[in-house]
């Protein structure tokens, strides 16, 4: 969901949108791990149900991130002159409806819980319980939830991320061998990282490649 926002996010697009995305591959990861049926349907034709039938906020509950300024949490976005909040299950907990503007700075932090109220609503609602299946569902109650936040800038053309933790399992895993961080190779170009480090008390940019 991470990575497939970022490849997405550039002016012009819609901070909503880009929720949808973040939406839409967390629940193709549903299907996958079999939690989810499509229901004898092509993959994203049943993904655009379940979308449209809000169970992408059952597992995923809050919004995708927020603007990043002079606070943790700026203020700005729901400015006078910019899109309303959204009513809509899920949309309507993000910080901002925004269309994304070069030099903007936001959070891009996709996450999938299993709530068991969340998920006791799912299945007693006839539009969304035709696609979970309870039994692996259930296994699943008390397991709580994974999120990952990365703080992105808004280019002319595309964003960088300025977030450059571990993110791929075998970067975690080196670190918590005692590998030397920042990387010699960058395991996930599709993150759009901007590598930096420190020498001799000074910031430079590392050319860090795949």
């Amino acid at each position: 969901a991470q990575i497939a926002v970022i490849d997405k996010l550039k002016p012009g697009v819609s901070w909503l949108d880009m929720h949808r995305v973040a939406e839409r591959e967390i629940l193709k990861g549903l299907v996958a791990m079999g939690i989810l049926t499509t229901c004898g349907m092509e993959l994203d034709a049943a993904t655009d149900e379940m979308l449209e039938n809000d169970l992408g906020a059952i597992f995923m509950p809050h919004g995708l991130g927020h603007l990043i300024g002079i606070d943790t949490h700026d203020v700005g976005g729901y400015a006078e002159g910019t899109p309303p909040r959204s009513t809509r299950p899920g949309l309507k907990k993000c910080r901002t409806s925004r269309i994304a503007e070069e030099g903007m700075v936001l959070t891009v932090e996709p996450g999938c819980y299993f709530i068991d109220p969340l998920m006791d609503m799912a299945l007693a609602d006839e539009r969304q319980k035709k696609f979970v299946i309870s039994e692996r569902l259930n296994k699943f109650r008390g397991f709580g939830g994974v999120r990952l936040e990365d703080n992105v800038w808004v280019t002319k053309d595309g964003c960088e991320n300025m977030t450059i933790c571990p993110r791929s399992v075998d970067e975690v895993l080196d670190v918590m061998k005692g590998g030397v961080w920042p990387p010699v190779k960058d395991a996930l170009p599709e993150l759009k990282r901007k590598w930096i480090g420190c020498k001799g008390g000074k910031v430079e940019i590392l050319d860090i490649k795949p």
